[in-house]
């Protein structure tokens, strides 16, 4: 049973590296042919809504029933979920449209240093020296990469800045709503998918749709990227929501930072990025600053669990 759960998660782990990649590279594409991020962002979600509903009939997940006939639920839980995930999408595809692919997750491995910080603020937790210390690599390899960066763009910067602070939140956040309430994670996805398509389409009216040539730009290649990446991103929030729901918010962080370094790799290899040396510098130091961080969380937190145990008298 134990080989079969390491097996389950090394698989779900390859296929959530794999489809982050092939739908960091397709939207790249289509926002390149088809410019309007709030657009693509709308579709996505209505793909994630779309894709989801026989999806749970499939599996046989029931709707949480309960939350409709509490309000609170919603106002404290559900819709602050759905705002999270509503901003930290669209503010990855504006950054997506404006930088490459690899520029974008450098700059998301700046994730820890949201989370620490995040963890001050909220919930007051200090972090040992070593920890601070640990992130100083990641500042300066964003630093170095944005300084080197051939395409750098100022709103494209501050978008991936913005969205990993988000996904910062709503990974915290998440977890503890799969802990406190009793819902399916592929109906809490639902959910947050239907919210947030229902919250930005008065937006897509008043911003991006006035804009869009419907007969010039939705050509056949337009259409099919939308419905690959749409398809791509569904399937990318199903595993990354298992994953939330089977990892402690540590192990997630760590898995996510592995594939974060596969996406970069990945991205420059297929779509032929041009990077300068000084660039492929910031890069790696950023990425080992990440991995120096969570080595030293997965220690400490290793270390705690030790202590816990309480030690039996000799006899």
């Amino acid at each position: 049973m134990f080989s079969n759960s390491i097996l389950q998660l090394c698989v779900l782990i390859v296929l959530w590296y794999s489809v982050s990649s092939l739908a960091n590279i397709i939207g790249k594409r289509l926002l390149t042919v088809f410019p309007h991020p709030i657009t693509v962002t709308l579709a996505q979600l209505f793909h994630g809504w779309a894709y989801s509903v026989p999806l749970l009939r499939l599996m046989n997940i029931s709707p949480p029933t309960y939350l409709y006939s509490t309000r609170i639920y919603y106002i404290t839980i559900i819709v602050p979920l759905a705002i999270g995930k509503l901003l930290s999408q669209l503010t990855s595809q504006i950054s997506l449209r404006l930088v490459p692919v690899s520029y974008t997750h450098t700059v998301k491995a700046l994730m820890p240093l949201f989370t620490v910080i995040l963890s001050r603020v909220i919930i007051g937790e200090a972090q040992s020296f070593i920890i601070y210390f640990s992130l100083i690599p990641i500042i300066v390899g964003v630093i170095i990469a944005s300084m080197s960066e051939l395409s750098f763009d100022t709103t494209g910067f501050i978008s991936a800045l913005f969205s990993t602070g988000l996904l910062a939140v709503q990974n915290v956040y998440s977890k503890k709503t799969l802990k406190h309430i009793d819902i399916h994670h592929l109906a809490l996805l639902s959910i947050l998918s239907k919210i947030a398509w229902c919250l930005l389409v008065p937006f897509w009216f008043l911003l991006d749709g006035p804009q869009i040539d419907v007969q010039g730009e939705f050509t056949t290649k337009v259409i099919f990227y939308m419905l690959i990446d749409g398809f791509c991103n569904f399937i990318y929030n199903v595993l990354a929501f298992t994953m939330i729901s089977r990892l402690s918010p540590l192990s997630y962080v760590i898995a996510g930072s592995s594939k974060r370094l596969v996406v970069i790799i990945i991205s420059i290899l297929v779509l032929h990025n041009s990077v300068t040396k000084m660039n492929l510098f910031g890069i790696g130091l950023a990425l080992i600053g990440v991995l120096l961080y969570n080595k030293i969380k997965y220690d400490e937190k290793k270390q705690t669990v030790l202590l816990q145990i309480p030690i039996s008298p000799l006899p």
